[in-house]
């Protein structure tokens, strides 16, 4: 298998039951309180990732860094699908504690983050524009990241400013994460496992540096990395992931931290239920709820991500939709539904149907009564206040829509924040540490005169970019 293979799918193994699922947390919390290291799934497989979204073009993943979990066979448009479970590190530098008085367990939630202020959106948006994993240069024109990310802040600040002030000034963001980040404590709190929990945010405070920060100070001795996606993408989850693997192998304390990666649990059975149970609730909101189009509306990537980083995203979300669907139908609602993609951005293609076109696609074809589901968020944010609410609905009913309604993000849903705590307590017994290895220091640091050389260059080519987007599609 070449690097640009992804190893997501295997067919022949089946993922175990829910009584079996059941099972084994009962057992791994026995374990996990009793101290007993148990591997973190009852059937798993053992993958080397070795795709190309861990590698120099986007920055690598931790070392040696294997993927275990259990595989689901379905068959869905001829395609097999992975149930997605937990990063562990094969080559443990320390031991884990043997004894849970001794273990202080931390949680940290990953997410995007969001501007807290109309003052704070240009910042955010070169944060965003600025990762390799948004923008994704070839090697040769890499250093024109941050020249490019400045000056598409700076020209896109004005109107997603707009947007921001449609919704109240600034991103609830940090605030729901805040309150999941509570409830997902309580959560574990009352299944007897104590916990830290901090929120790691990827473009605006509080910085996964911070987050970071705070776990080394509080002496968390065991630690589980929860991503609130639902999802794995190379550019939200795996981003992370890799800002995360360069703040641990820098320093001599985390790299012996025992860690646990959850980088996925679309598939998990509270989460599909979750979304059934809004999505049953908002339908009995119409008149004639079986005449209701289900839309899913999911954030997009960029085709390449896909066709030739192997993101495993599209996939995913795919089998994300047929799992909410068989749910749906088990409770007798058989209701037609549609996945689409929205918040796309630049010349390039992303994952199709786009969720604009397919709105007025649908409005031509006489469907009347529409439910948007956003399928790829937990937490309202601009995405749903403003691009679903707002620019969505008015289109919908421009273009025929009569009866528009959307079922609102998860939050903190007692079930899916009781679902959350299952899967942490899951993953703690296969946390282990991450090995130590060295890094070439940044540009700034190796030659600061060429460095900014390379920056006066890059900001010029960083403009003519921008202006002849034709020309970014060459190289």
């Amino acid at each position: 298998m070449d690097a640009a293979t992804s190893s997501y799918a295997l067919p022949g193994i089946n993922i175990s039951n829910s009584k079996t699922s059941k099972l084994r947390h009962d057992v791994s919390v026995l374990c996990f309180q009793r101290g007993i290291q148990v591997p973190a799934c009852n059937r798993t497989c053992e993958i080397t990732c070795r795709s190309s979204w861990s590698s120099d073009t986007t920055g690598s993943t931790f070392q040696n860094l294997q993927l275990r979990m259990p595989i689901q066979e379905k068959s869905l448009a001829g395609k097999t699908f992975c149930s997605a479970g937990v990063w562990t590190h094969p080559l443990s530098a320390t031991e884990s504690h043997s004894h849970i008085e001794e273990d202080k367990v931390g949680v940290l939630l990953l997410n995007l983050g969001g501007p807290d202020t109309l003052n704070d959106v240009q910042p955010f948006l070169y944060n965003l524009f600025a990762d390799p994993d948004i923008i994704r240069l070839p090697r040769l024109f890499r250093f024109l990241q941050q020249p490019l990310a400045q000056l598409i802040s700076v020209l896109r600040a004005p109107k997603s400013k707009e947007g921001y002030a449609s919704i109240g000034g600034g991103s609830p963001l940090r605030k729901i994460t805040d309150e999941q980040a509570d409830a997902l404590r309580m959560a574990l709190e009352a299944k007897k496992v104590p916990a830290n929990v901090y929120v790691a945010m990827r473009y605006w405070h509080p910085f996964t540096e911070e987050a970071v920060q705070q776990i080394k100070r509080d002496r968390i001795t065991k630690l589980v990395v929860l991503p609130l996606y639902p999802q794995f993408s190379i550019s939200t989850t795996g981003s992370s992931i890799r800002l995360l693997q360069t703040l641990f192998r820098e320093d001599k304390i985390l790299s012996r931290l025992p860690v646990a990666i959850i980088q996925s649990w679309y598939q998990r059975q509270g989460y599909v239920k979750s979304m059934a149970d809004l999505i049953e609730k908002e339908l009995q909101s119409f008149g004639s709820p079986e005449e209701v189009m289900i839309f899913f509306s999911a954030h997009g990537v960029p085709v390449t991500y896909v066709r030739d980083a192997g993101d495993p995203y599209k996939d995913q979300m795919e089998e994300c939709i047929y799992l909410i669907m068989q749910e749906l139908k088990a409770r007798g609602i058989d209701n037609d539904h549609k996945l689409a993609y929205q918040s796309r951005v630049g010349p390039v293609q992303w994952l199709k149907p786009y969720t604009d076109e397919v709105l007025v696609e649908l409005g031509k074809k006489g469907v009347k009564s529409l439910l948007a589901v956003p399928v790829s968020f937990v937490s309202e944010h601009i995405e749903t206040l403003e691009e679903i609410d707002m620019e969505y609905k008015e289109l919908a009913l421009e273009s025929g829509v009569v009866n528009w309604g959307r079922v609102p993000a998860l939050g903190c849903t007692s079930t899916f924040i009781t679902d959350l705590a299952d899967a942490v307590i899951e993953a703690l017994p296969s946390a282990t540490a991450i090995t130590m290895s060295t890094r070439d220091g940044d540009g700034l640091n190796q030659d600061p005169i060429g460095y900014a050389i390379k920056m006066l260059l890059g900001s010029f080519l960083a403009f003519i970019l921008l202006v002849f987007p034709a020309l970014k599609n060459r190289v």
